[in-house]
């Protein structure tokens, strides 16, 4: 059965699933310091889906039916970071400062160009409990070059 675009409601289109060591640890960075929410989880299965805003995120925690196309070794996720969209950049950084961690990247204001115009945002970068990179990014708008 295919699902009308239409249909979908609020579910994203792409939604990374993360394989973590400690899913309690990882919920409690994810949750509690970033702000995301539960959507649903289902405990059987060592499992959780997030959200934030419009981002979507699954994490769950490696096991005997994990998905595993090779050796995990820290950092997870090398070679890729995820954007997430927020509000509050400033006091995600601020959270991250008061925890004692370390940001990948401090926060700054970068402009990315498009062709004659570019697009701002404020960002910062960390990685998880297992080494992804997250880079959440507040929009500024866009300006010309």
């Amino acid at each position: 059965m295919t699902i009308a675009s239409d249909d979908r409601g609020d579910w994203a289109a792409l939604v990374p699933e993360l394989l973590v060591t400690d899913l309690q640890r990882s919920r409690a960075f994810y949750c509690d310091l970033c702000g995301f929410n539960v959507r649903f989880a289902r405990p059987e299965d060592v499992f959780l889906y997030l959200d934030l805003g419009a981002a979507q995120i699954m994490l769950e925690e490696v096991g005997p039916e994990s998905w595993l196309t090779g050796a995990l070794e820290p950092p997870f996720g090398r070679g890729i970071n995820l954007q997430i969209e927020i509000s509050g950049v400033a006091e995600l950084a601020e959270r991250l400062k008061v925890s004692g961690l370390r940001p990948f990247r401090e926060l700054r204001t970068v402009w990315y160009r498009e062709g004659d115009v570019e697009h701002g945002q404020t960002e910062i970068l960390v990685q998880d409990p297992d080494g992804y990179l997250l880079r959440f990014v507040e929009v500024l708008g866009v300006r010309g070059v």
